[in-house]
């Protein structure tokens, strides 16, 4: 199967959101767009291209769920391919699955919100812990009314620009993958990359602010970050170390993000796979989407 980016739809407005912020990934990396819906997963209420929440009737629901969404978004983004399939499976096997088949498989989240504990033992938490390709978390945006992220007001190939990819780099163990993944995402967006740097596993580092020292394991940011930035010349690139809480810290400086970066490595323990304790903290509070690179 050729690469698209492929998103997981349940008729939420979470979903809805990252279907929007999906078929503008797709147009910009120039693939297709596949809407997926796992057949044992039960599809909220939608929103159909009409714009009025009807619950589908019967056995119909997620057949009428795929039409509608692939005609709405085809419809919103006229210049991507769209493809709408039912996949067979339980949710989290099967988005997985599907993920892995993927360049990226965006996914809707309701973060932590007011509600504590809402995201965790979600299908999505679940995904991103297991999946073998980059997964993004979107939130349904809370000030706009129509369920969709703010960047999906920007049209593709409009003029309003976007704003910071923000890359959290674990200066211990920095990867290839993560670092691909955000500069390519600020070159694609045109945009200037943030990197916020300093710990090494843990949620805190020891590094004052604005220590231009080796950092933890001998590395610099400079060292690290210099080869990408010779590969991605067009991408400015903003570099600071990070005292106190990383996770906290990146959720902060990321409110006004076009994307949030952060690296999983890929490790099972007795209870399942984990996804560390920053990028846990940054996927529970994180206003803007959320990419997890998993990592060897």
């Amino acid at each position: 199967m050729s690469r698209t980016v492929t998103v997981g739809l349940d008729g939420s407005n979470e979903s809805l959101a990252a279907a929007d912020w999906a078929a503008r990934e797709a147009a910009m990396y120039e693939i297709p767009l596949r809407i997926v819906h796992a057949r044992e997963q039960q599809p909220h209420d939608y929103v159909p291209f009409a714009g009025e929440p009807v619950p589908p009737p019967g056995t119909d629901r997620s057949a009428r769920l795929l039409v509608e969404a692939k005609a709405r978004l085809a419809h919103r983004h006229s210049g991507v391919r769209v493809t709408a399939e039912q996949i067979a499976g339980r949710p989290v096997k099967a988005l997985i699955a599907a993920a892995g088949e993927a360049e990226v498989l965006v996914l809707g989240s309701r973060g932590l919100g007011k509600v504590a504990g809402a995201l965790l033992g979600s299908v999505a938490l679940a995904v991103v812990a297991r999946a073998e390709r980059p997964v993004v978390l979107v939130h349904a945006a809370e000030d706009t009314g129509h369920g969709r992220a703010p960047e999906a007001f920007e049209e593709p190939g409009g003029t309003t620009p976007y704003r910071d990819v923000v890359l959290g780099l674990d200066l211990c163990a920095p990867d290839d993958e993560v670092l691909e993944f955000a500069f390519d995402a600020a070159s694609r967006r045109a945009t200037r990359l943030r990197v916020i740097h300093g710990w090494g596993g843990a949620t805190s580092l020891s590094a004052p602010a604005g220590d231009a020292g080796p950092a933890q394991g001998g590395r610099t940011p400079d060292g690290v970050l210099r080869p990408w930035q010779d590969k991605f010349p067009g991408v400015e690139v903003t570099e600071e170390a990070v005292v106190g809480d990383a996770g906290a810290h990146l959720v902060e400086v990321a409110r006004d993000a076009s994307l949030i970066v952060v690296g999983r490595r890929n490790r099972a323990g007795s209870l399942g796979s984990h996804i560390g304790p920053v990028a846990h903290t940054v996927l529970q509070h994180a206003v803007a989407p959320v990419a997890v690179v998993p990592h060897d």
